[in-house]
């Protein structure tokens, strides 16, 4: 498990090159001109986590295994694409079955660059997109509304309750992602595919001088992505595309600090991900090999176990957990086991970020 998110954007605003970056190949062509991108394109990410590496040098692991993401490089949006401008349904049909939102977000003055309303005005773009998307959903229920209209019975009379709830909260100009949902109605959206019931991130594109601070642009998306209860996270896509190119771990670590940050673009979207959708990772280790894994926050033991195979959560035992601290402080399993940091936890544990297991199970 990991999760599965769409980059979105206005045309040229560094939505594939981004991509290229990420996955670190050219899947997308990144021109400079809109819809380039006529097929999402979709790729997988390991997520760079380096207690990993330091597990499997600790355990003498053959293999590493990072946990994964995958995104969906999704054509330009402009004005009217729910009614069919630009790639318009295609668009919006690709991003329905993603988990999340990562909303690219011009932020850099570039002469060479050409944006599609002529000037840069992130707000002014990130309204434009949500606009679309609220359109889209719209659409999608009245829809359902229309179909299920002369229907009269104990579920539909519940479905057309929610229909008219979600359709009042578009109309007034609210994505709904900002809307108190019951169980009832969280489910129904679920199943609706509703794209603005997704979480977002709103990624702030900015020049390659202008990473380590940010500008005026950036500081404008911080400002109403914390409005919206939701969050921003600052990259440079020409930077990321030079990280891309050092194959090299350690040289690529020495590159990003010499520019003065502490991690890659890439490090702070997957963790500003991790956070959106309330995810956390785990660890197994050994010989074989070091594996990644990731869960949601909150989930017990016997869960994270499914995680890894059906099998672990049906017959789950215990989990024999080491924290990562412990085990690095420890020098691994058996040092951990002789200074007694390693637990037996049962079924009711809540899982840590960072936790080691073994899992015990019998079917």
């Amino acid at each position: 498990m990991g999760f599965n998110c769409g980059i979105v954007g206005l045309p040229n605003v560094g939505k594939s090159t981004l991509f290229n970056a990420l996955t670190q190949t050219a899947a997308a062509e990144a021109m400079n001109y809109p819809f380039c991108t006529i097929e999402p394109n979709v790729g997988r990410i390991g997520v760079p986590d380096p207690r990993l590496n330091n597990l499997a040098r600790i355990a003498g692991s053959e293999k590493i295994i990072p946990t994964q993401i995958e995104i969906v490089d999704i054509a330009g949006l402009v004005k009217g694409a729910n009614s069919g401008e630009g790639l318009g349904n295609q668009f919006l049909g690709h991003i329905r079955s993603t988990d999340a939102i990562l909303h690219i977000v011009r932020c850099f003055e570039d002469s060479n660059v050409v944006h599609v309303d002529g000037n840069v005005d992130p707000i002014r773009d990130i309204e434009v997109v949500e606009t679309e998307l609220m359109l889209a959903d719209l659409e999608s229920l009245k829809r359902r509304e229309s179909l299920i209209a002369k229907k009269n019975n104990p579920e539909t009379a519940t479905e057309k309750k929610c229909l008219q709830k979600f359709i009042d909260w578009l109309e007034e100009g609210n994505p709904l992602r900002s809307m108190d949902f019951t169980e009832n109605e969280t489910a129904f959206a679920k199943a609706m595919h509703l794209i603005t019931k997704k979480p977002i991130l709103y990624v702030c594109n900015v020049g390659e001088n202008e990473i380590t601070s940010g500008n005026a642009y950036s500081k404008l998306v911080e400002d109403f992505a914390k409005n919206r209860n939701s969050s921003a996270v600052m990259v440079s896509a020409s930077i990321e595309s030079e990280i891309a190119l050092i194959k090299d771990g350690k040289e690529r670590l020495e590159y990003v600090k010499s520019l003065g940050l502490a991690e890659s673009g890439l490090a702070r979207v997957v963790r500003g991900g991790y956070d959106l959708l309330s995810l956390i990772t785990f660890f197994t280790a050994g010989p074989i090999e070091a594996h990644a894994w990731t869960t949601e926050k909150g989930s017990r033991a016997p869960a994270a176990a499914g995680v890894i195979h059906t099998d672990f959560e049906r017959g789950f035992i215990c989990a024999e957990t080491i924290g990562y601290d412990d085990y690095i402080a420890c020098n691994g399993e058996a040092g951990a086991k002789s200074a007694g940091k390693m637990r037996l936890e049962g079924k009711e544990y809540i899982v840590n970020d960072g936790d080691v297991f073994h899992f015990r199970f019998n079917v």
